[in-house]
């Protein structure tokens, strides 16, 4: 009966801990379940993500307000 015991109470430790991990982790187990069920989408394509950048990757500098005047003498 003592082995029984012990059994049960290993398991219950064992599930307990596993909830405490998924609660701790939530956020981040979360963003790497998604990711992985992306990867795993033969349907994925990252081309079509709405979340693109789209701003240029080489844009033209900004022109400089804070110009100097230079005095002739």
């Amino acid at each position: 009966m003592g082995a029984i015991t012990g059994a049960v109470i290993a398991v219950v430790g064992v599930i307990l801990g596993w909830i405490t991990i998924e609660i701790a982790c939530k956020p981040c187990l979360e963003q790497g379940r998604q990711a992985i069920d992306r990867n795993l989408n033969p349907d994925y394509d990252p081309d079509d993500d709405n979340n693109a950048v789209t701003a240029p990757l080489n844009p033209a500098p900004a022109a400089s307000s804070t110009t100097t005047a230079k005095t002739v003498s």
